[in-house]
């Protein structure tokens, strides 16, 4: 059997279920656990044990393997406790990489934005160059879900996935990198090292950087030699993908930048550059990133996926020039907004709406930079929403763009988002019912 002892797995989400699926597939007679910080425990075949209870059963050596879910930060106490005694802690992502990584071309990408667009771009690229390329991560399936099915393997990976990747693509890519997810990682310094943990290592594989990624100190130190430097297109090349996006549904100049490094990418892995045009014309928009819908005359853009400044910069720049109605705020992570309301007026922002938590210092911040811009504080979406019907006259585009997580947010006075996917789901329905 894969696993000599029973396994507890320490959350309950999509890669959770797919690491159940794995071990019933590759060692059916293991034991398996759960562990949920909160909601439900809804894993088949798994005992439960309670957070509360870890430590004793730690003690007691009841399973000798922990797979860790992405969410769950890597930094808490219980897992320290847990290698101490002897219990292995590992991941998804690694349990592909220990089964299934040998013989295979991995590509992996990370970045604080524009990672999703770009593993799509690169993934769609081989395909249409006649390769056979899979798509994991965080956009596209589990990576256990992945198996062996591919030969070539897209990976996009968010900083809790790369903090402990144990083993090493054969190219990999950083878009940008900028403050984030300091709650998991404990403080931003710590946040940019399991970041940049993907290309801070021996084995020199080539990299490609994104612009916001390129001169970035951090970046380059971590890069170590600027030779494995994947170089920029050649300008014919450039032209030909630029060409490309603007007869594509790639929106805004940082996707013309994501498409430049998706293609630089691909043909380093053996894509041609008709495949690469190809994949461009091919690219949908992912869901909640900077989906417009025309509603009652007014552009309403859902991009709730956007869960830090610079994401709302971008959306912002994207729609640039228009009479804009901005709806931001969620989840407390201690990001600095002072830049982001410094950049509102600038953008044409003229009624912000401010949303619990973080929409209370953006709020303070917009009041010191911008004064002409009308601040509304709200305290559910739904208000909010029914606070800009009233306004109106007063813009063209109304942008969900929270600049924050969703977690504890609310549509309304009773329910409660699960999701960054239910809130833009929920902002689009309440535009159709007040404004269609």
């Amino acid at each position: 059997m894969l696993f000599d002892a029973p396994v507890l797995l320490y959350g309950a989400g999509r890669e959770a279920r797919s690491t159940r699926r794995f071990i019933a597939e590759q060692s059916p007679g293991t034991k398996v656990y759960v562990t949920v910080d909160s909601g439900e425990a809804d894993i088949a075949d798994a005992e439960l044990i309670a957070p509360v209870d870890l430590p004793q059963a730690i003690a007691e050596h009841r399973f000798g393997t922990i797979v860790k879910s992405p969410g769950v930060s890597r930094y808490r106490p219980v897992f320290a406790m847990a290698r101490e005694a002897g219990i292995a802690v590992t991941s998804n992502l690694n349990l592909w990489g220990k089964t299934y990584r040998e013989g295979r071309k991995v590509i992996a990408i990370t970045g604080t934005k524009g990672k999703s667009t770009t593993a799509t771009l690169v993934y769609l690229m081989l395909v249409e160059s006649g390769l056979d390329a899979g798509l994991a991560g965080n956009v596209g399936v589990a990576p256990l879900e992945i198996a062996d099915l591919h030969p070539i393997v897209v990976f996009e990976l968010s900083s809790y996935q790369t903090a402990d990747m144990a083993f090493s693509p054969d190219i990999a890519a950083v878009t940008n990198l900028s403050p984030e997810h300091t709650d998991w990682h404990r403080d931003v310094e710590r946040y940019y090292a399991d970041k940049l943990n993907l290309i801070d290592r021996d084995t020199p594989f080539p990299v490609a950087l994104g612009r916001g990624a390129h001169d970035h100190p951090l970046v380059l130190a971590a890069l170590r030699d600027k030779s494995r430097l994947i170089p920029p297109l050649a300008p014919f090349l450039a032209d030909r993908v630029a060409s490309a996006v603007a007869r594509s549904k790639l929106k805004g100049e940082h996707n013309l930048d994501n498409a430049r490094l998706a293609a630089a990418i691909a043909l380093k892995a053996g894509g041609d550059i008709e495949g690469v045009v190809r994949g461009i014309q091919r690219f949908e928009p992912l869901p909640h990133r900077l989906e417009a819908h025309e509603i009652g005359g007014i552009t309403f853009v859902d991009d709730s996926i956007s869960t830090t400044p610079e994401a709302t910069k971008v959306a912002l720049a994207a729609y640039d020039g228009q009479r804009i109605a901005l709806i931001a705020g969620g989840h407390e992570r201690q990001q600095d907004y002072r830049e982001l309301a410094g950049l509102l007026e600038p953008h044409g922002v003229a009624v912000l709406v401010c949303l619990p938590v973080t929409g209370d210092r953006l709020a303070t911040a917009t009041y010191a930079a911008a004064r002409d811009i009308e601040v509304l504080e709200a305290a559910t979406l739904e208000a909010g929403m029914q606070a800009l019907h009233a306004r109106r006259d007063r813009f063209d585009t109304v942008i969900l763009s929270p600049a924050a997580p969703s977690y504890g947010q609310k549509r309304d006075e009773t329910t409660v988002f699960k999701n960054f996917e239910e809130r833009g789901t929920a902002f689009i329905a309440l535009a159709k019912s007040l404004f269609g």
